[in-house]
């Protein structure tokens, strides 16, 4: 008698209904699927995925291309993604791609084409129609996040409207001379991020008829990027804006501690708003527009096994726009009449 019978006998069920609690593939209940995987840990058995995969034509296995591993969003986007992928059956191969033409292209036309992977997720990485087809061709789902793709179903925040609101919650408080600190206009990443958000910073003070003549600098997306900027911006009360809004949080958290080195009450004398829901936001008292990055990562995942079990289907090409919320704190505040 095999091991995978014994499976299915100390767990009441047939050997095809063990198979295919083991292997994800078709649909079992979850005590089915609880008591098979407790008799097979009892065993000591686990399913060869090499053998399945002969069998299915399946690695179980996603691709994601990345552009930073180190950077909070993109961390964050990642557990989510993994923790999805493994309650799914999954495992994942990461690709982190450069700025480098020649990686890029080695990882789309070898790595990836290569029977390694099942589905591609793509964060913040905007795919050529040459990579999409070509990926698309050997049958292998994509889902991009960050950004529209044509021809895939992609996820995103929206980068102007999110920076349009952040700008506007500083103009209700009376904030007239607003400065925004975000990514260098001339070093986008892919969806071009860094512009769109000043695009709608611009949008809102433009909306309230207000003109400011120096109202960008770029910075580093890092706590250390915000703090240089704010050591750069604030120590001039002639000319130091009374509000700030940050492309980030870690650049917000940069700003506030420089602020407080240079002796500038937070929201006293300058108030202070970013972009993310960074954990370390609460801890500082940050005013900021939460996108729940590991929801986008995990509604990635759902996108991308929708797909998988519709493989017949032709993929929908749709953009998924997913909300912020804005989480008002302590860092603003009405503006003083003595900073007008």
């Amino acid at each position: 008698m095999s091991i995978l019978a014994d499976v299915a006998r100390i767990a009441g069920v047939s050997k095809s209904t063990a198979s295919r609690a083991l292997s994800g593939r078709g649909y079992v209940s979850d005590d089915t699927r609880r008591r098979v995987e407790d008799a097979a840990a009892e065993l000591g058995y686990v399913v060869s995925s090499t053998a399945a995969s002969l069998v299915t034509g399946r690695t179980r296995n996603v691709g994601v291309v990345i552009p930073y591993i180190n950077r909070w969003y993109f961390a964050e986007v990642l557990e989510g993604i993994e923790s999805a992928l493994i309650r799914a059956g999954y495992d994942l191969t990461l690709y982190r791609l450069s700025t480098d033409r020649d990686l890029r292209r080695r990882v789309f036309d070898y790595f990836l084409v290569r029977k390694r992977v099942d589905a591609v997720i793509s964060v913040a990485i905007d795919l050529s129609p040459h990579e999409v087809q070509m990926l698309q061709s050997l049958g292998k789902p994509l889902v991009g996040i960050g950004g529209r793709i044509d021809g895939i179903p992609s996820l995103s925040i929206d980068d102007v409207e999110t920076a349009r609101l952040a700008t506007e919650h500083l103009l209700s408080l009376g904030h007239r001379r607003i400065m925004h600190v975000g990514g260098d206009q001339n070093e986008q990443m892919d969806f071009r991020v860094h512009s769109q958000r000043y695009t709608g910073f611009a949008q809102a003070l433009r909306d309230a008829g207000v003109t400011v003549d120096d109202d960008f600098r770029d910075a580093d997306f890092s706590i250390e990027g915000g703090y240089a900027v704010g050591l750069a911006v604030l120590g001039d009360p002639r000319t130091r804006p009374t509000a700030i809004f940050a492309g980030c949080d870690e650049i917000a958290i940069g700003i506030m501690v420089a602020a407080r080195q240079l002796g500038i009450s937070i929201p006293g004398e300058l108030s202070i708003i970013g972009i993310d829901g960074h954990p370390l936001a609460e801890m500082f008292g940050l005013t900021t527009l939460a996108q729940q990055p590991g929801a986008q990562g995990a509604r990635a995942v759902e996108l991308l096994l929708s797909q998988l079990e519709h493989a017949d289907a032709a993929p929908p090409d749709e953009h998924l726009l997913l909300p912020t919320a804005l989480t008002v704190r302590a860092s603003t505040a009405a503006r003083r009449e003595q900073n007008a």
